[in-house]
C-alpha cells in the first residue's frame, strides 16, 4: 500500500514525480501512470540529453559526476518552471521519472519541495532490484558498473534510502503488476484522468 505525510486530493496536482533506486521501475511505472491519467511522461535524464546533446554516460566522463549533476539541476529547474506554467494553464498533467541520484542531492530536493509537486518513492527490496537490474542488463546487452557486486548495490541503496524516504509517499512494488502498482498511486493521490490525451514529450 502507498504510504505517506498524507493523501492529497487537490484538483492543482497536475504532476507527480517518481523517485527511487535501480530497477525500482520510475519509467515502466511512469508510462503506466501516463497511460491510465493521459498524461505526458518524461524521463528527466533524456531532458540532460537533450539540452547537453551528449548522452548520460558521456556527460560523466567527460565532464564527471560533478558535471553531470550541475546539468541535472538546471534541467530539474526548467522542467519544474514548465510544470508551474502548466498548472496556471490547466493543461494535462505530467509524470516524471527522476535519475536515482537527483533526489539525493539537498538542492534538488528542496526545488521540488518548494515546487509543491508530490513525490513518490518507488520500493523494494534490494533483492528484488539487483535482480531487476541483473535481467535488464541481460535484454539490453549492457555492463553497468554497479551491479559487479551485491554488497556495493545495497550499501549504495542503503545509503540513498535514507533520502528517497523524505518523498511525499511510499509505493511499496515487490510482487506487484506495473499496472497495479500505478493504479494505487492514482487511487492514493487522488489523481483524475484529463480529458484529452496529450502525447509523449520529446
Amino acid at each position: 500500500m502507498l504510504r505517506g505525510k498524507r493523501a492529497t486530493k487537490s484538483p492543482r496536482h497536475k504532476a507527480v514525480i517518481l523517485i527511487g533506486f535501480m530497477g525500482a521501475g520510475k519509467s515502466s511505472v511512469g508510462r503506466a501512470l501516463s497511460e491510465q491519467l493521459g498524461w505526458a511522461f518524461e524521463d528527466v535524464d533524456e531532458r540532460i540529453e537533450q539540452r547537453e546533446r551528449r548522452k548520460v554516460t558521456e556527460i560523466f566522463r567527460e565532464s564527471g559526476e560533478s558535471g553531470f549533476r550541475l546539468a541535472e539541476h538546471a534541467a530539474l529547474k526548467e522542467m519544474l518552471s514548465e510544470l508551474q506554467a502548466e498548472v496556471e494553464k490547466i493543461v494535462a498533467g505530467r509524470i516524471v521519472a527522476l535519475g536515482g541520484g537527483a533526489f539525493v542531492q539537498k538542492r534538488n530536493a528542496r526545488l521540488i519541495e518548494a515546487g509543491g509537486v508530490p513525490t513518490v518513492f518507488l520500493d523494494a527490496s534490494v533483492e528484488e532490484l539487483w535482480r531487476r537490474c541483473r535481467q535488464q542488463a541481460e535484454r539490453q546487452g549492457v555492463e553497468r558498473p554497479l551491479l559487479g557486486d551485491l554488497e556495493s548495490f545495497r550499501a549504495l541503496y542503503e545509503a540513498r534510502r535514507f533520502h528517497y524516504l523524505k518523498a511525499s509517499f511510499r509505493q511499496e512494488t515487490s510482487g506487484k503488476t506495473v499496472e497495479g502498482i500505478a493504479a494505487e498511486v492514482v487511487q492514493t493521490l487522488g489523481l483524475h484522468r484529463s480529458r484529452g490525451r496529450r502525447g509523449e514529450k520529446q
